[in-house]
């Protein structure tokens, strides 16, 4: 049974799985983005998204608690300076798993874990956007037909114009005679 196992030991012993665990983060933050398999992904997502919680918030204090796993000094400087303040409003999901399909040794299951960067100021946007449309469509609609009006009144006069210069080039047209044929009638005669 599985119950109340809190993390998966993936076949390893404690010093394997956390060097390892350490190591694939450290790639993460450094790359943005590692290829692996979804049993391992799963396992580091934990590990990244605790990290960059704490780097949101640039502290000695942050900096040491993830200086234990995160031992790359540019990675780390990477992730608080970087990485933390453009997920600062994001309230968790800093990464992505997608599937890319099986191993073709050993048919695991491969994904590309991913941190996403610059989702979080969109979303927000949208929402502000909408809002600020909704309100306004209430008290405009008066406004709105009064324009509507005005267009359809500088528009009517601008279709008369056209229609009576379409009219004027047809009349002229049918005045003067083509040079063609002028000169079928010259020969008949």
């Amino acid at each position: 049974m599985h119950n109340r196992v809190g993390y998966n030991k993936l076949s390893r012993k404690t010093s394997h799985r956390r060097a390892m665990t350490r190591n694939m983060v450290t790639s993460l933050f450094r790359y943005e983005r590692i290829t692996t398999t979804k049993a391992k992904a799963l396992e580091v997502r934990k590990t990244a998204e605790k990290m960059i919680t704490r780097a949101k918030v640039d502290s000695v204090h942050n900096r040491r608690v993830v200086n234990k796993d995160i031992k790359d000094a540019e990675v780390l400087n990477k992730l608080f300076t970087e990485i933390g303040p453009v997920n600062a409003n994001r309230p968790g999901g800093y990464t992505r798993i997608l599937k890319t399909g099986l191993r073709k040794g050993d048919a695991a299951e491969m994904v590309i874990l991913e941190l996403i960067l610059d989702e979080a100021e969109p979303k927000k946007a949208k929402k502000k956007t909408a809002a600020k449309k909704s309100a306004p469509k209430k008290a405009e609609p008066v406004k709105e037909e009064v324009v509507a009006d005005e267009t359809a009144a500088e528009e009517e006069p601008a279709v008369e114009v056209a229609a009576e210069e379409k009219v004027e080039e047809a009349s002229v047209e049918e005045s003067a005679p083509a040079p063609a044929e002028e000169a079928e009638e010259k020969k008949s005669e």
